[in-house]
């Protein structure tokens, strides 16, 4: 029956459209709650420096963006900006705020990049129901599509001013893997290079691009190992090896990497081995079946034997490099804590808790199996490509919990197949099959129905009071409910950029860096880069160190002010008096013999602060910046309220004055004293003025 002059399959056409709208508007919707309860604002502390550097960007012009040395970063070294990160999110928001002045619609780049992760999370919605509909149908990929929408595994990364990387290179993410199934169904070189130009994006984007180039590869191996070799999948990772490989190399921070690296190996073997296959299937036309068989199998034990020699001689030479820290520490846990302390130190590098799984993915954790069983029942080329990524996802989900924004696509895509095949089995005309007759459908439907509007309640629960809440601008409630702001942060960096000059230094812990930057518009010694691990140690060995051994190497580092961040009067549990022992250890990496972190421990083997603590912590620099005065206000008897112990009874300063502390005691600012006239120490100058 046509309906507006439109058929049955018009109809479904457009409902279908309709559904994804409505998808797209509620993705957008669900990531606003940041921007209602505070303002436009950008988040957390890597978005601040893809912020400062897009507004470079649009205000100097793409090439000396791409040749920008950043001499307030590092300082004294500086960063080379351009070839040294990853540069697509910067250019798309650039290319948004420019077609939208072209358009005459005036737009602030902040806001531009405060709603750039809002909108492309539509965009993702989208590309995962074009991936559900070519592993499964148009019902999996709206399921899909929905579940992708509010799903908190990919809400944590792309709320309203979380101008992160993985805002964008989620939907890179997802529209490659669809490009790709795409290219081996059809097998047309046009196909591949349009999924080749998607991998290009998402290398320009985000770092994690190495998973693609690995789960690709392992696929076409693993199509191969079970007998499936076409000449569809040979054009189709042919062509997508070929032009992904070049473009990728015309990204300055990848450079020739994808040539020499350990990481992109297998990419480079799978492409061999491919090639030889090829081969084999056209001798294999031209001879006989023995002779056949003898060829194939000395041409697999020769090139193996050749292979493996080649990598082992240019692994051992140099030419290939081996396999970083990083990749390490996703086989061993305990890797990084032992050899590269500084990335055990980020929380968001720590093994996932099993409450994590459920935190982000609610219900979806039950339906994620039940889709892997329908695609081990089909078992098509695609449906193998699922089984890959959903067994690497869950490991390395598993390993670090920020991987499990990668798990959340594969995880609601087969949750839409799950979904899908029930709605088959108990809402299809006719529909028969193992158990559909004893269960009552209504009774099925029922319970799918309960799951999924419970999946979207807690969804909008979890944004709200989880993902929503910008770091730089915290909220508390007070007794009666009040709601409080506590703006200590931008408080301490606004009084930096209108109390002191732009040349003048500021040292602080790396993880503030992006953010002084950004808000201060002041040079620091370290930042959320971390390229640099004796600069990061040397920080570390500063506030560890006693205060006149500090003051000399605040000195020697041209050190004017000095940046802490303390909790304990608010109960903020994020300070540097809790991040200390990372500084400890990441100096004792690179200065042993100055720096031990048995040193910071009682005599009851405690981590302890106040008058119970070891010598080394009441000395150490950090500890004197934060408890400064501090019992002044607090009184005699107070306890810190993170740590839960008594204040030190007396915390004394002489080569270090108090310069701002904020409202809330949150950012402390002491400022480096200079040289005394008379060539004293500030010890003597301090007992003389006592006199």
């Amino acid at each position: 029956m046509k309906v507006l002059g439109l058929s049955a399959v018009d109809q479904t056409r457009l409902l279908r459209i309709c559904i994804l709208g409505l998808i797209s508007v509620v993705a957008i919707g669900s990531r606003l709650y940041s921007v209602l309860r505070f303002e436009s604002v950008i988040h957390e502390f890597d978005p601040w420096f893809n912020y400062r550097t897009t507004k470079y960007l649009v205000q100097h012009g793409f090439e000396k963006f791409w040749n920008w040395f950043d001499e307030s970063a590092w300082y004294p070294l500086g960063r080379v900006v351009g070839g040294t990160l990853y540069p697509g999110i910067m250019v798309t928001s650039a290319a948004i705020y420019n077609a939208l002045h072209a358009l005459n619609i005036p737009v602030d780049i902040r806001n531009v990049c405060v709603f750039l992760a809002p909108g492309f999370s539509a965009l993702t919605a989208i590309a995962t129901y074009q991936l559900g509909k070519e592993v499964k149908n148009e019902t999996a990929g709206l399921l899909a599509a929905a579940f992708m929408g509010v799903a908190p595994g990919y809400i944590s990364r792309s709320v309203a001013g979380s101008y992160d990387n993985e805002g964008i290179a989620i939907f890179l993410l997802v529209l490659t893997f669809w490009l790709w199934l795409r290219a081996v169904r059809v097998g047309s070189a046009m196909s591949a290079a349009v999924c080749a130009l998607s991998y290009f994006y998402m290398v320009s984007a985000w770092g994690g691009y190495v998973f693609i180039i690995n789960l690709v590869p392992l696929h076409v191996c693993v199509l191969l190992a079970m007998g499936r070799f076409s000449n569809r999948l040979y054009v189709a990772y042919s062509t997508f090896y070929a032009l992904g490989t070049l473009a990728s190399m015309q990204i300055p921070f990848v450079g020739f990497q994808p040539t020499f690296t350990s990481e992109h190996m297998a990419a480079l073997g799978a492409f061999g081995l491919i090639q030889v296959v090829a081969a084999a299937y056209y001798v294999r036309a031209r001879v006989t079946a023995v002779q056949f068989r003898a060829f194939v199998g000395c041409a697999v034990v020769l090139v193996a034997a050749l292979g493996a020699c080649v990598l082992v001689v240019l692994t051992m030479r140099g030419a290939v490099a081996p396999w970083t820290g990083r990749f390490y520490s996703l086989w061993d846990t305990a890797y990084a804590k032992v050899h590269i302390p500084i990335i055990a130190s980020v929380s968001e590098h720590q093994p996932t808790a099993w409450p994590n799984f459920f935190f982000d993915l609610n219900v979806l954790i039950w339906l994620f199996p039940a889709g892997i069983y329908f695609s081990f029942r089909e078992l098509s080329d695609n449906h193998v490509f699922l089984i890959l990524y959903s067994v690497f996802a869950a490991y390395f989900a598993g390993v670090m919990v920020r991987l499990i924004l990668t798990l959340t696509p594969i995880v609601c895509v087969l949750a839409g197949v799950a979904v899908a095949n029930v709605f088959e089995a108990y809402l299809s005309r006719g529909s028969s099959g193992p158990g559909v007759a004893q269960v009552p459908r209504a009774a099925v439907i029922g319970a799918v129905l309960f799951l999924l509007c419970s999946f979207q309640w807690h969804s909008s629960w979890i944004t709200s009071t989880a993902y929503s809440s910008p770091s730089v601008v915290l909220a508390s409630r007070g007794p009666d409910g009040s709601h409080h702001i506590i703006d200590d942060f931008r408080e301490a960096y606004y009084w930096l950029r209108r109390n002191t000059e732009p040349h003048e230094r500021v040292l602080s812990w790396w993880d503030y860096g992006y953010q002084l930057a950004g808000m201060a518009d002041r040079p620091t010694l370290v930042d959320n880069n971390t390229w640099n691990n004796t600069h990061i140690a040397t920080v570390g060995r500063i506030m560890a160190s006693d205060e006149d051994t500090a003051y000399e190497l605040a000195r020697r580092h041209d050190v004017d002010y000095v940046l802490v961040v303390f909790g304990a009067m608010l109960g903020y549990s994020g300070d540097d008096i809790n991040k200390f022992l990372w500084m400890i250890r990441i100096a004792q990496g690179v200065y042993p013999n100055d720096v031990r972190e048995q040193d910071f421990f009682n005599a009851a083997g405690e981590y302890a602060i106040g008058d119970t603590a070891s010598k080394a912590m009441r000395e150490s620099l950090l500890h004197k910046l934060c408890y400064y005065r501090f019992g002044e206000v607090m009184g005699a008897q107070a306890f810190d309220r993170v740590r839960k112990q008594r204040l030190p009874s007396s915390v004394s300063l002489h080569n270090f004055e108090e310069a701002y502390t904020t409202e809330n005691w949150m950012v402390r600012i002491y400022r480096v004293k200079g040289l005394d006239n008379f060539g004293r120490s500030h010890h003597e100058a301090a007992k003389f003025d006592s006199t």
